[in-house]
This record gives C-alpha cells, sequence and structure tokens, in this order.
C-alpha cells in the first residue's frame, strides 16, 4: 500500500469514517476537513498515526501533513468519499441526526464566539491559500531570470524574455483571480468576481478622467480588488431577491457589475489607494523608525501567526509594498521565522536520544530549509513548547540583521533558501548571511536552555 493510500485510510477512520467528513480541502501542508460530528473524530489517534506532523483545531480541523504529500492524501480522501477536494456536499448527504445538528450548532456557536479579526484574518487568508502553488511558481521564476540579467545575460535574448512572461505573467493578472476567489468566499458568482478584478487593472483607467484627473490603472492594488469583488457578490445577492427568476440571468448579474464598475470608479478605487498608502507607509515607517528593534519583534512574533494559519492573510500586505516601492523589505524579515524552527530542530537532533523524533526532524528539516517551516512546528517544535520559544528567538536576531542591512525582494514567494532567488542580486550574499544568524541563534538559544531529553518522552 502506498503512503499516500495509508495514511488516507487511517486519517479517515479517525475522522469518524467517510460519512463524518462534510467538507474537504488542501493547501501547500495542511489537510483541511470539516467534520459533520465533532464528538467523532478521535484527534490524539490521528496525532499518532505515522506521517501526521501536527494537528490545528479551528473552523476546519486542519491535519498538517507537508508539502507535495498532502495534495496526494486528499485525493485519496476524495476518491473513498466520493467527495470533491474544496467542496461541500449536498445537504441531503450530510447527517441529519439529533447528534449531527447538535455537532453543528456547537461549530456555528464556536464560529460566531471568535473574534471579529480572527474571522477578517481568516477570510483574507482563504482568497490567497489557493494562489499559493501558483505565486510560489510565479516569484521563484521570476527570481531566477532576474539573477540571470544581473550575471549578465541579455536582456533581450528569447530565453529571458520567455522565462520573463512565464514568471511575471501571474502577477499582471493577480487581481482577476483574486476577484474570483474574494466572490467566492462572499457567496457570489466567481466570474463576477474576476470580472471586478479587471475593473481596477484595466490598461483603459488611463483613458478616463475624472474631476480633472485621469484614473490610474491598478490604483488601490488588491485591497482595492477585494473591496470590488465584495461589493459585486454582496450587490448580486440583494438583487437576485427581487428579481424573477425567468430573466435573473440576464438582470441580476447585469446590474450587479454595473454599479459595482461605477462604485470601483468613483469610490472604491480611490478608498482602495488610501488604505493602500496607509499600509505601506506605515509599515515603512515602522521598519525606518524602529530599525534593528522593528526587525527584532516583527520576526521574533510571526510564528505565532503561522501556527493559526493566519499568515497567508499577509499577501497583500506584500504585494502592496512591491506595486508602491518597487520591493518588499517586510518578507526577508518575516522568513527568519522559518529560519529559527530550523536551527531549533538541528539542536534538538544532535541532543534527542529519541528515534521517532530523530526522523519526524529528518523528515522535516529539508522543507524547512526550503521555506515549509510548518511540519517542523507542529511535528516538533510546538510539541515540546519550550523549542519553539527558543525558535522565535533565533528568527528574532535574524530578522534584527535583515532590518539592519535593508534586504528586500522583488517578488512574492516561499521563504527560507529559495527567497535568496527573489531579493535584490546585490543583497543576496547578506540574505543567506542573515538566515544563518538565525538558523546558529535558533541552535543556540535551544542547546543551551531549550530541550531537556525529558521533553521528548510523549512525543
Amino acid at each position: 500500500m502506498r503512503k499516500e493510500e495509508r495514511l488516507a485510510k487511517e486519517i479517515t477512520e479517525q475522522l469518524g469514517g467517510t460519512g463524518n467528513i462534510a467538507e474537504l480541502a488542501s493547501c501547500m501542508t495542511r489537510l483541511r476537513v470539516k467534520p459533520v460530528d465533532e464528538s467523532k473524530v478521535n484527534l490524539n489517534g490521528i496525532k499518532d498515526i505515522d506521517g501526521v506532523m501536527g494537528v490545528v483545531e479551528a473552523e476546519t480541523l486542519q491535519i498538517i501533513l507537508g508539502p507535495g504529500i498532502v495534495t496526494k492524501v486528499a485525493d485519496e480522501v476524495s476518491r473513498m468519499t466520493g467527495k470533491n477536494v474544496s467542496s461541500v456536499d449536498d445537504e441531503e448527504e450530510i447527517d441529519t441526526s439529533l447528534e449531527g445538528l447538535a455537532a453543528r450548532t456547537k461549530a456555528g456557536l464556536n464560529e460566531k464566539n471568535a473574534t471579529p479579526f480572527k474571522l477578517f484574518l481568516r477570510k483574507i487568508a482563504s482568497i490567497f491559500i489557493p494562489l499559493i502553488p501558483a505565486i510560489v511558481a510565479s516569484g521563484l521564476i521570476a527570481g531566477i531570470n532576474n539573477v540571470i540579467i544581473k550575471s549578465g545575460g541579455d536582456p533581450e535574448s528569447t530565453l529571458v524574455q520567455m522565462l520573463d512572461l512565464i514568471g511575471w505573467g501571474l502577477f499582471g493578472y493577480l487581481g482577476v483571480f483574486v476577484g474570483i476567489n474574494t466572490a467566492k468566499e462572499f457567496g457570489g458568482s466567481p466570474a463576477l468576481g474576476g470580472a471586478a478584478g479587471i475593473l481596477l487593472i484595466n490598461p483603459g483607467l488611463a483613458n478616463i478622467t475624472l474631476f480633472g484627473e485621469a484614473l490610474v490603472p491598478g490604483r488601490g492594488g488588491l485591497i482595492g480588488v477585494m473591496l470590488a469583488a465584495v461589493l459585486v457578490a454582496f450587490l448580486e445577492k440583494r438583487i437576485r431577491r427581487v428579481v424573477p427568476s425567468a430573466i435573473d440571468i440576464i438582470v441580476t448579474p447585469t446590474l450587479a457589475l454595473l454599479i459595482t464598475g461605477f462604485a470601483t470608479f468613483f469610490i472604491l478605487q480611490p478608498v482602495g489607494g488610501f488604505l493602500s498608502d496607509i499600509i505601506t507607509k506605515g509599515l515603512l515607517g515602522i521598519l525606518d523608525v524602529g530599525g534593528i528593534l522593528a526587525g527584532l519583534v516583527l520576526a521574533g512574533t510571526f510564528l505565532p501567526l503561522v501556527v493559526t494559519g493566519l499568515h497567508q492573510g499577509l499577501t497583500p500586505v506584500h504585494m502592496e509594498l512591491i506595486n508602491s516601492i518597487g520591493d518588499d523589505p517586510l518578507l526577508p524579515i518575516l522568513a527568519m521565522g522559518g529560519a529559527g524552527q530550523v536551527g531549533a530542530a538541528f539542536a534538538i537532533y544532535f541532543k534527542t536520544k529519541n528515534a521517532r523524533l530523530k526522523r519526524v526532524i529528518k523528515g522535516g528539516l529539508p522543507v524547512g530549509m526550503l521555506g515549509i517551516g510548518e511540519p517542523l512546528i507542529f511535528g516538533v517544535t510546538l510539541p515540546l513548547g519550550r523549542p519553539f520559544l527558543t525558535a522565535c528567538l533565533g528568527a528574532a536576531v535574524g530578522g534584527a540583521f535583515q532590518a539592519f542591512f535593508k534586504i528586500a525582494t522583488v517578488a512574492i514567494g516561499v521563504s527560507g533558501i529559495p527567497l535568496a532567488f527573489l531579493v535584490h542580486t546585490n543583497q543576496i550574499i547578506l540574505y543567506l548571511i542573515g538566515l544563518l544568524i538565525a538558523y546558529a541563534f535558533g541552535f543556540l538559544f535551544t542547546w543551551l536552555f531549550g530541550f531537556k531529553e525529558e521533553m521528548a518522552k510523549n512525543i
């Protein structure tokens, strides 16, 4: 039996069987499942499965499996259950027993009790999580092409131009994808969300003059796109309530898009631009004034955000920085979070005699160094407790270094070693030195006072 088949079978059993899975999705490292009846889920059983690196309890149950394998396991679970990944089955297929109803009511209460800020960040994260593979691939290709050009490659050569198109193509039309996902997240038609995104990035905006000034394509960035997509989804749902079914397909989308279009030109684009300016200028002000201290605090506190899965909500912030000033000084600082984890994991590996813990670390270290830190977080440092804190301290030192030298990326992508291709070419060596510093201090803090062998007894 293949590894993904075994994992899918064992995870499904511990989830309460195929009939207890209401929703199924996956991201880069996590299998996300929403059970029909939470009481049937054996959390400890899931955590004990060989290959499961951790479990996060949120609106959905998030099972950490690691990059690559998670997609294969999701496909196997989909095949076993007959459910499509990232979809919700029809209502009649969901458990309608009193027990199942109680579980769904409990889940609804838990969601209501969540803080508005957390719910907001989760909404934003849900918009960008499906885009991560394309963003990572495009950013890495663009970064490699940038290194080729800076190293003396001919920018007019066919190969360089093709790489440029492949790498930067997504970012030119990212607003369309964000619009699609935003509308979907807020209950509207994805196609209308994409159309709302086009409103802000269409080059034809430059030909329109309002209040004596020409409109600027891209003004408002992804924030403006999300505002427009939320509005078109809102209007679509409200208009549909009063439009007769016979003409709904014609009238509802037409009115929703028309109103959204005018609202975007007169209101949403300026508002989005204003918010973008506040965010970018605020962050740059913090980095300029705070300097080393700002880098230390930002890098040292980033890992707790990763634990909740809310870090993907920062994607529009990174994009706004690149759109506004041409690069992103925040991403190299936050990337030190994963580097601190790597250093801490190395220290634990060399200190512990626990064979299972060594095996988990050996599996998580390669992807950790390549920028995917969740396997080490949920499989090693977080369950042990204190090493998670010493990893954060190591990250803080690395973040202070990145802030001091003002390291910045020209695109967004995964952190770790691959991020070196995305920083300015003249800063690659400095970025890698900062990465090694975070490794070293994560290792040092964990070796000195972060880990004792008795911590590994329950791993």
